[in-house]
């Protein structure tokens, strides 16, 4: 695998934090327009897919949700390549005006009263370029906290792509309660859901300009050799294996975090019938707790293993999801969403922040960004953002409010197999690529991890 660390790999990045915070704010923008969509989902089926069946017309919204996250695996495949060749930084800001653009495309689009069919095709069109863009943003952001991190802190760096992440379901969670305070229901389900979106295109400029004083990582530049879109392409394929494997890794990251974020506000409302406020209010402390785990996941994996740490919380998710979910339905009430709702942030927290370090470790460096983004926009398209729609299915087919619990189960046992797959010659075993590198990539420190 990697060698001990070099001289030319230490971060030469002027100021680490800084870094971190240019690099980790266009997952604000993502996180914050994705959240918005998941939250107003009634309201959005209402304004752009209308339906006399409510259930109809919610499965509808979270379909285009699930359609949008398809295109994540295309473009982590043409933007990782353009990354991968071009580099973090200009990759970054790219990838940020894709978001940006489709973010403006939902916000100022008419509703179906007012153009038609045209109003539909247009958020599938802005869904689809955010899909797009997000197939690389957290690979590309994950792979550049890796690159400056010092060594033996890896796991820890990478956690703050997922924590950034938080603070975007924060800040939509209190601007959705403070509307639900100071405007009747009917008006927000209305109009008023377009506020956020609307505030979220004011906060595009500062976000460009974060960007735009990203400096390279000292990594790239120190590659002898930046890899052609075909040489990208082609490594990825021969890699194959170890893509899938990272993906079924990351398959638990992304159904909890889509449930205890994007479908917990509709869960708590249409299926536990609680109020606006007290759905609002858990996800607020759940952003939070998300935000506190997943440093907290990262450094433990640099201290003790990779392995022990995805094993043992994949394992306590599978024999806990149901169960869980089992007694919240039996009599719902606010304390119980909430007392279950950390039991699953602490489950997202601790293994995102463990995952994130892993999967940059397992895949090749010279295709770090593409092979990450990849096994990752693959677990979100086909797992994560399905999961509002797959909750949704669930309880309407089986009449049973738990049933989400086995889909979040199942992400567990295929995240145990595929971290015993990988980590197979020990805890602290670091897998072989299916392909070696064809020219000289960095030496990486990888702290026995």
């Amino acid at each position: 695998m990697a060698g001990p660390a070099t001289s030319t790999n230490s971060p030469a990045i002027k100021s680490r934090i800084g870094a971190i915070l240019r690099a980790t704010s266009g997952n604000f923008l993502e996180q914050f327009d994705f959240f918005l969509f998941g939250f107003y989902a009634a309201a959005i089926g209402k304004a752009f897919f209308p339906s006399s069946n409510e259930t109809a017309s919610l499965l509808n919204t979270f379909g285009v949700f699930w359609l949008g996250a398809l295109m994540r695996p295309v473009g982590a495949i043409v933007l990782g390549a353009y990354i991968d060749r071009i580099g973090r930084r200009q990759g970054l800001i790219v990838t940020l005006g894709i978001m940006a653009f489709g973010t403006v495309v939902i916000a100022l689009c008419p509703s179906y009263a007012t153009i038609g069919i045209a109003a539909p095709i247009i958020v599938l069109i802005g869904r689809l370029l955010q899909g797009f863009s997000a197939g690389v943003e957290l690979g590309g952001v994950s792979v550049y906290l890796a690159e400056i991190s010092t060594p033996g802190n890896r796991g820890f760096y990478t956690s703050f792509q997922s924590s950034s992440q938080q603070v975007a379901i924060f800040v939509a969670s209190i601007l959705g309660y403070l509307l639900s305070e100071v405007m009747p229901a009917d008006t927000v389900a209305a109009w008023g859901w377009r506020i956020p979106f609307f505030v979220g295109c004011l906060i595009i400029p500062l976000i460009f300009v974060l960007r735009r004083t990203l400096e390279e990582t000292p990594a790239f530049l120190a590659m002898k050799k930046h890899p052609t879109a075909r040489e990208v392409f082609a490594s990825a394929l021969a890699n194959w294996r170890i893509v899938v494997l990272g993906m079924m890794i990351a398959i638990l990251t992304t159904t909890t975090f889509y449930f205890v974020t994007v479908y917990t506000p509709t869960f708590g409302k249409t299926v536990l019938k609680l109020s606006t406020q007290d759905a609002l209010l858990v996800t607020l402390l759940v952003a939070v707790t998300n935000f506190i785990w997943n440093p907290v996941g990262g450094a433990l994996s640099d201290r003790i293993g990779r392995k022990p740490v995805l094993l043992v919380i994949a394992s306590l998710s599978l024999v806990t999801a149901y169960p869980a979910l089992h007694w919240l339905v039996a009599a719902p009430t606010f304390g119980k969403l909430l007392a279950v709702e950390m039991m699953f942030s602490f489950y997202f927290g601790v293994y995102s922040g463990t995952m994130l370090g892993a999967l940059v470790e397992i895949v090749p460096a010279h295709v770090r960004t593409t092979c990450f983004s990849l096994a990752f926009a693959l677990a979100a398209a086909l797992f994560g953002t399905f999961t509002p729609f797959a909750s949704t299915w669930l309880i309407e087919r089986t009449g049973d409010k738990a049933s989400p619990g086995f889909w979040l189960m199942f992400a567990a046992l295929l995240g145990i197999i595929a971290a015993s797959t990988v980590y197979r010659g020990g805890g602290k075993a670091v897998p072989t690529y299916d392909a070696v590198p064809t020219y000289d990539a960095v030496p990486e420190p990888v702290a026995g991890h």
